[in-house]
């Protein structure tokens, strides 16, 4: 159920939906405000334990994958701070070259 990102964010839309319509559900029946509000606490509360598993595997999942993002830009910014390193070594060396071409004439 976990393993793959566009189930689990199929299942995400479709429990988003169905939690919706019970509440507009209850919300729109004909009953006293005690009653549906009774109704919508008991509701959520069994979402709330019966999906307790997948909303922990699905933020595992999310803070899995912004440590791999955050690894991996800093990868890229570590490779592009050395980069920009090299290219001014470089651009110093050939700058000390031509100086002393120009010191030996």
């Amino acid at each position: 159920m976990c393993k793959e990102n566009d189930s689990l964010c199929f299942g995400i839309g479709i429990l988003a939906g169905v939690t919706a319509g019970i509440i507009a559900g209850i919300l729109l029946a004909p009953k006293k405000g005690e009653d549906s509000r009774k109704e919508i606490k008991d509701v959520i509360e069994n979402l709330a334990e019966t999906q307790a598993p997948r909303v922990k595997c699905a933020k595992k999942q999310a803070l899995e994958a912004i440590d791999l993002f955050k690894y991996k830009m800093e990868k890229q910014f570590k490779r592009l701070a050395n980069s920009l390193k090299s290219n001014r070594l470089e651009k110093a060396k050939r700058l000390e070259e031509s100086n002393d071409e120009y010191e030996i004439n």
